[in-house]
């Protein structure tokens, strides 16, 4: 059967259309591909705390400390890696143990005492190990819970939450205080700690810390308990 040319045309453009257009979507995908390797990248971080953290990337849980706060002396470092793309927001949760709402440990024995915490971290870029991020009195912090307020509390015989001494300050924070775009201009900065004032241990020397990554806390290592910390890489 003789085809009219208009027909053969149209067959003629249809068989070019399959060939290519498959062509071009391997070609799409590639590209999508490329551009996403191209404004992520892979980084890897340490983390040490006196006691317990979470932390969150840009809202959004990274990790926890696989060690359960309620361990005894539970000081350990999390090694870890992640990919994001710049700028982002590391928001830490740090807490100190305390027994109960007084800010105390050991409570009715003759090892009763205020905890101190104290935390440190690092961000390297994990393709170059170049630092990228670290702790430091740059950082904006926030203190939750801080007891007790007056630090006679440890001395006291039966201390009972809530009544003086062991009274205790508690401070509402935005829900949305892990996101990127989370204004935290009224916080205060991170207070550096040395070595000798934490004295970290169990999992702190397991790490070659970077020279700028400073151990830090809020104002007080005994009576701040709950804290949140924020660390912008941008």
């Amino acid at each position: 059967m003789k085809l009219e040319k208009p027909t053969q045309n149209y067959l003629l453009a249809l068989a070019i259309s399959l060939c290519i257009i498959p062509s071009l979507l391997m070609i799409g995908m590639v590209t999508a591909r490329q551009s996403i390797a191209e404004t992520t990248t892979a980084y890897k971080g340490d983390v040490w705390v006196d006691n317990w953290f979470k932390l969150y990337l840009n809202g959004e849980e990274l990790i926890e400390d696989s060690v359960s706060i309620t361990t005894e002396r539970s000081f350990n470092k999390e090694s870890f890696t992640f990919e994001a793309k710049k700028p982002f927001v590391l928001a830490f949760e740090f807490k100190d143990f305390m027994e109960n709402a007084t800010g105390l440990e050991y409570i009715g024995s003759r090892r009763q005492q205020m905890g101190d915490g104290g935390a440190i971290a690092q961000i390297y870029n994990a393709s170059n190990s170049t630092l990228v991020a670290t702790t430091n009195a740059d950082m904006k912090c926030f203190v939750v819970q801080k007891a007790p307020l007056n630090k006679s509390c440890a001395q006291e015989s039966d201390p009972r939450v809530g009544q003086a001494p062991c009274t205790q300050e508690i401070n509402d924070v935005d829900a949305n205080w892990r996101a990127l775009d989370f204004d935290d201009s009224d916080w205060a900065n991170a207070i550096e700690y040395s070595e000798r004032a934490v004295s970290p241990k169990h999992g702190y020397d397991q790490v070659s810390w970077a020279p700028s990554a400073k151990l830090i806390w809020g104002s007080d290592l005994e009576q701040d308990n709950i804290l949140y910390c924020r660390l912008k890489v941008e």
